[in-house]
């Protein structure tokens, strides 16, 4: 599926119009009618407004989805609604909601993640806390946000 398609899926799962696209985007009907025909492409600001406003990630958009964690806790993020959101409320599909929450981390060491993730792993995966903690403290110092702390 081409993003044409996509803009298209998104446009009629909310039941709106091209107009009410258009209208919801600040564009032309005729700029959204260019798109689902594959003539043109929104432009990034475009696509950054398109996700803001559809909940939807740019990387979904162009079709470039791949396989997300979270650079704070490194949980996997499989649905939009795990990502976290900037404060203008665009989504950051870097950070989980729970790490990253309007532009602020929630954690401010990774002992302090450690200890709180370890029982919620231990408990979602069946394995032990020992083995959860060992787990996490191999895999967050490899994360982005420790690493660019260190």
């Amino acid at each position: 599926m081409d993003i044409a398609e996509r803009l298209v899926v998104i446009r009629k799962k909310r039941g709106m119009s091209q107009q009410e696209m258009a209208d919801k985007l600040f564009v032309t009907r005729q700029a959204v009618s260019r798109w689902e025909n594959g003539e043109t492409q929104p432009n990034m600001d475009t696509l950054r407004q398109i996700s803001k406003v559809f909940d939807v990630s740019i990387d979904a958009l162009m079709g470039t989805e791949r396989e997300r964690i979270c650079q704070c806790c490194g949980m996997p993020l499989t649905e939009t609604s795990l990502f976290s959101r900037e404060p203008d409320g665009s989504i950051n599909d870097e950070y989980c909601k729970w790490c990253y929450v309007d532009g602020q981390f929630t954690y401010d060491s990774m002992d302090r993640l450690i200890d709180t993730c370890v029982p919620m792993l231990a408990n979602s995966t069946g394995m032990t806390q020992d083995e959860a903690r060992n787990m996490m403290e191999r895999m967050v110092p490899e994360l982005k946000h420790w690493k660019e702390r260190a």
